[in-house]
Formats: structure tokens, sequence, C-alpha cells
């Protein structure tokens, strides 16, 4: 799939460019990386998709400059077409209360689902904090995500919400997919998941957050094979160390988490999830490339069955 503009124009009317050489200090090396991403057409020939978090880089807070809009073109900007939502940020910062939930304007989603068409990005994927026994909110979360496209609802519902998710997910046609924080949080253990989602519909299942695997000490590739064809997406991580909550991401292939061995069990299963780059640790884009580089190296192995 090919950008409308060429990458070097697309980079320079986004506000890329400018933003990148302030945050990572890499001057022309940073601007080269990210005129070289080209996103993942090995990937793609194996029916996954790899896209982006709204945020790179450190954990978002409210002082933070970064806006929706601007995350759709960083995805962009890599070639990639796939993006995970959140209420937290602004959609831009010409309507800085307008943030990406139930209360959205018509006006406000038909100019989000503009741009995205524009950016040629689908918001594939919205994590809620908003998944719970409330009737009202829960159904208000599928109501947004029906009207905006999305697949997946990403988040962490208490136990004794699944009856009334479950309900919602079959009359909405919208998946939800539990995702894991780290040791002692409710779904740390792979176990407790696939629990949930015995007897189920299909339409739950699990988003995978890898380094958070990594981090409580389980192994990644053992953690894919037991949940197997639950996973429906990934936050997917690459640490620096392995069984320690301090561990912070680095480039995919440069860490503990056995990236391509991940990657092996996932093409073995046959499964096609959607892969969500979420990359905590201080990064810049040169960092996502890097990432996204090494991610289509491996599928084009895979798919030439090397």
């Amino acid at each position: 799939m090919k950008n409308r503009i060429d990458r070097r124009s697309f980079l320079k009317t986004s506000g890329i460019l400018a933003a990148g050489v302030v945050q990572a200090g890499l001057g022309n090396t940073r601007l080269l990386a990210a005129e070289l991403a080209n996103g993942a057409p090995h990937a793609e020939k194996l029916g996954w998709r790899l896209g982006s978090l709204y945020r790179i880089g450190k954990p978002y807070n409210k002082s933070s400059q970064l806006t929706f809009y601007r995350a759709i073109d960083q995805v962009a900007s890599l070639g990639l077409h796939y993006i995970e939502g959140s209420a937290r940020p602004a959609l831009s910062k010409n309507s800085p209360g307008i943030h990406i939930d139930p209360s959205m304007s018509e006006e406000a989603r038909k100019k989000l689902k503009l741009r995205l068409a524009d950016a040629r990005v689908k918001l594939a994927s919205y994590y809620s904090t908003k998944l719970t026994g409330d009737e009202e909110k829960c159904r208000e979360e599928f109501a947004l995500a029906k009207d905006m496209g999305i697949e997946t609802l990403v988040g962490e519902p208490p136990l004794d919400s699944f009856d009334l998710i479950e309900e919602l997910c079959e009359q909405y046609q919208i998946n939800v997919a539990i995702h894991n924080h780290a040791t002692p949080s409710r779904y740390w253990n792979p176990e407790t998941v696939l629990k949930v989602c015995q007897g189920r519909s299909r339409r739950i299942g699990v988003c995978g957050d890898t380094g958070h695997w990594v981090r409580s000490g389980i192994n990644p590739v053992d953690a894919i094979r037991k949940l197997g064809d639950r996973i429906i997406s990934f936050h997917f991580k690459d640490m620096n160390a392995f069984g320690r909550l301090d561990a912070h991401d680095v480039p995919w292939g440069a860490g503990k988490g056995n990236v391509k061995g991940m990657m092996e069990e996932v093409h073995r299963q046959g499964i096609k999830p959607l892969f969500i780059i979420e990359y905590e640790h201080t990064a810049t884009l040169a960092d996502i490339v890097q990432c996204v580089a090494y991610f289509d190296k491996v599928a084009a192995e895979l798919a030439a069955g090397t």
C-alpha cells in the first residue's frame, strides 16, 4: 500500500521531523531513519497487521504535547496502517477538550474518520477502562467502537462482568481482548485469562502484553503456545531483562523477550493477531524503525520457510 505523498513531504508537513529532532537529538541520522521506514510488507503476506499504540516513548501524562492526530501521522510515517487508541490524548491542539470517548460529537467523529482515511490508518483497537458491570457505560464503549469502525476493545474487565461483556460482544460484533499487566495484577498469569475465556464467545480473547509477561518471569513463547487462537492482539515488546519488574523496552531482537521465537510460534499456530507496538521506555522514532525492520525481516524468513 503506497502513501499518497512522498515520505519526505509527508514528514515535513506533519511536523514529525521537527518534533523528532528535538526529542531525539540525533540530527540527520534520526531523519534518515524515519524516511527509511517502509512498513512491514512481508508480515502482511503472512496475514499479520503491524501497528502502534497512540504513544511511543515515555508514558503518557497530562502535560504531554501528544495529540491523537499527531500519533496518526507518526504511525503513517512508519509506513504502518493500524493504531490503537485511548480516551487519554486530546484529538488535536486545536481541540484540547475533545478525546476519543462516547461524548465525542458527530462533527468530531467525522473529522477523525477523515483524518484516519487520509493517512490510510485504521483505528483498529481501543484501550477501554470502562469495561465493567455497569451496562450503560459499557454499552457506550461498544457503541463508540461500532461507530468508529474499531474491531477490538482492549482492557482488564472485572471477573464478574463477562456475562454482560459477552452479550455486548455478540450484539455489536466487537471483540474484547483481555490485557495483562505484570504480576500481581489480575491477569498477569495466562492461566487466569484462559479460565475467563473458557466456554465464552470467540469474540472474547487476549491482548498479550509480551513485555509484562517477561517482567513477570513468564516465557512469552510458552504463553503464546498456551493461549493459542484466543490471542486477538498483542502489545508487542522486547525487554532488557527477564523476570524483573523494572525491566524496560529495547529495540526488538536486542533483548531477552525472544521476539523471533514469539513470531515463530504465532506462525506455527497459524493465528492472525494484530501486533501493536508499545515502547514505554524513552525512545526515538529511529528505535521504532528498528523494531519495524526487525519484525519484517523475521516475517520474510518465515514466509520463505527459512
